[in-house]
């Protein structure tokens, strides 16, 4: 099976402008992505719609493509991504342009979903260590079947623990964080980004809930990593804080 690499990277954020370009560890932030990916996979493209983006890409040696700047989601522009480059990849995995610390191994448990048939989509979730942490509605849950399907995502913490104090509820039940880390197969990513936008998807504000109430299977593979994605100027003191307690990268 043949698996290829996208990474959507933006220049406008209301949050941080110009994050891809900031430096992280005497790198770009875009640069520490990109060769965290090549370390496991053999082809990856950053997609951008900013010139600044693609031109730094292309002076530190990584492949790049253009796209336009309408898109209203990050899996929109790996499909128009994937139809320039005209990859025949079986696989397209979704890696964001803010996760510097994205780790070989969770990148190898994504892949390996797609050895079952039946996976259509795939991503990651990891154990929550508080349920104070699990309570925070700008880090999604996810609850799972017997097989490791995802049933729901939400902001909520779910499931409810019934006749436990909420302090216990961590020593009950798995409780899951999602990460937004993606892969579709090639024939999945071209059906789900022609879906229009669904009443859970729009409640939530959780696009993987418009592609599960449209019948698309994700399946849900577990890691122990936790990674700091960066989407403020703090989180980039906090990732060169990471970066000098860990030697990561």
């Amino acid at each position: 099976m043949k698996f290829i690499a996208i990474i959507p990277a933006r220049y406008a954020s209301s949050r941080f402008p110009g994050k891809p370009l900031a430096e992280l560890g005497g790198k770009a932030v875009i640069q520490r992505v990109y060769e965290q990916v090549v370390s496991v996979l053999n082809e990856a493209y950053v997609a951008t719609d900013d010139e600044r983006i693609y031109n730094k890409v292309r002076e530190f040696g990584g492949q790049a493509v253009m796209t336009r700047a309408d898109h209203q989601s990050g899996t929109d522009r790996i499909e128009e991504a994937v139809t320039k480059i005209g990859t025949t990849a079986d696989v397209i995995i979704n890696v964001q342009g803010d996760e510097p610390f994205i780790q070989r191994s969770q990148i190898e448990t994504l892949c390996r979903l797609f050895d079952d048939p039946q996976t259509q989509i795939g991503t990651l979730g990891k154990r929550f260590d508080s349920i104070e942490a699990a309570e925070n509605p700008n880090s999604p849950k996810i609850v799972t079947d017997v097989h490791g399907f995802a049933l729901y995502f939400s902001r909520s913490v779910i499931p409810f623990i019934r006749g436990k104090e909420r302090e216990d509820w961590l020593q009950q039940y798995p409780f899951l964080k999602h990460l937004g880390i993606y892969a579709y197969r090639r024939e999945v990513l071209a059906a789900i980004t022609k879906l229009p936008q669904s009443p859970l998807e729009k409640a939530e504000s959780l696009e993987q809930l418009r592609w599960l109430q449209n019948g698309y299977r994700i399946r849900v593979g577990e890691t122990d990593v936790e990674t700091v994605g960066i989407d403020t100027p703090e989180d980039l003191q906090r990732a060169e804080a990471f970066l000098a307690e860990t030697h990561l990268l």
